[in-house]
């Protein structure tokens, strides 16, 4: 698995728009903080481009996404938000052609499509974090703006995150993968679906009620991959609107989600939808700690 080059302040962050169309003044909120970071921040001229409900053709979206890759001045790319569209550019990459060199990708979300291909064709860890029009843009939480600096810069060598709820004990190891679990479904018996065979399976969500996210780890399990992974960890799962009835339907869901495995599964990481959003490298080797409830790493996900 190939790390990208490490982040440090002063570098150039490239913004590109993979997904939905995007609000000018939440790029620009979000370019602002990443200054305000340190960083100096190149966005493609084609951000704020629309075509229909995506930031212009697929064309255009996986060309800028090819040409901040393959742009020596720019040490790491963050996606602007994510939202719907990133999919559809999987057809029209040359992840070889990426490999060649490799940068971080930081999105989520939607990304999830871009993460886990770059990780499964390109052999490069990517990153599952904040993404620029969004989280950057609303104020991202101190603490998961530390996590992100220090995580990319190539300082965390031995770090773990907490999760809030141990469903089914016992410990696993292998390279974590997965994201926004509607995608994940989506991406099933495509060209770009995960191997998930030994691997950390994360998963979250938004806006999607218990018995929809139910139809989706159903059918991950009736398709074998639940049996496939080594451990599963829960990030967050955020009901729009804000729905406490609903949140404990999910909650039983997750719960349920682990009967009859026999990995190690932990809920309640602070990733993902309407959470701090603390930043995850897909593709790096990983432990689930099911007994003390934590998602262990014991190297830099980048190369200093």
């Amino acid at each position: 698995m190939v790390k990208p080059p490490a982040l440090r302040v002063g570098d150039t962050i490239g913004v590109v728009a993979p997904a939905a169309a995007v609000r000018a003044e939440m790029l620009e909120q979000g370019i602002a903080a990443l200054r305000a970071m340190g960083y100096r921040v190149k966005v493609s001229t084609h951000a704020l481009n629309r075509a229909g409900i995506v930031a212009g053709t697929d064309e255009v979206r996986a060309r800028e996404l090819s040409r901040f890759f393959a742009d020596p001045s720019v040490r790491a790319i963050f996606a602007a938000r994510g939202g719907y569209g990133s999919g559809r550019l999987l057809p029209l990459l040359d992840f070889a052609e990426l490999r060649r060199s490799p940068k971080i990708f930081l999105g989520f979300s939607d990304e999830t499509f871009l993460l886990n291909a770059l990780v499964a064709q390109a052999s490069m860890v990517a990153f599952h974090g904040p993404m620029v029009a969004m989280d950057f843009a609303r104020g991202l939480d101190g603490s998961a703006s530390a996590h992100l600096k220090a995580l990319l810069a190539g300082e965390l060598t031995d770090w773990e995150l907490p999760g809030a709820r141990i469903i089914r004990p016992g410990r696993a190891d292998g390279e974590l993968i997965g994201g926004c679990l509607s995608v994940i479904a989506a991406m099933m018996a495509t060209p770009w679906q995960p191997d998930f065979a030994g691997r950390i399976l994360f998963l979250e969500d938004t806006g999607e009620k218990a018995y929809r996210l139910d139809r989706m780890l159903t059918q991950l399990r009736q398709s074998g991959i639940l049996r496939q992974v080594a451990g599963i960890a829960f990030g967050a799962f955020k009901p729009v609107p804000a729905d406490y009835d609903e949140a404990a339907l999910i909650a039983d869901t997750l719960s349920a989600a682990g009967d009859g495995l026999e990995c190690p599964v932990v809920a309640g990481f602070e990733v993902g939808h309407g959470s701090a959003n603390f930043t995850l490298p897909l593709g790096l080797f990983a432990h689930l700690d099911g007994e003390r409830g934590r998602l262990v790493f014991k190297e830099a996900a980048v190369r200093v």
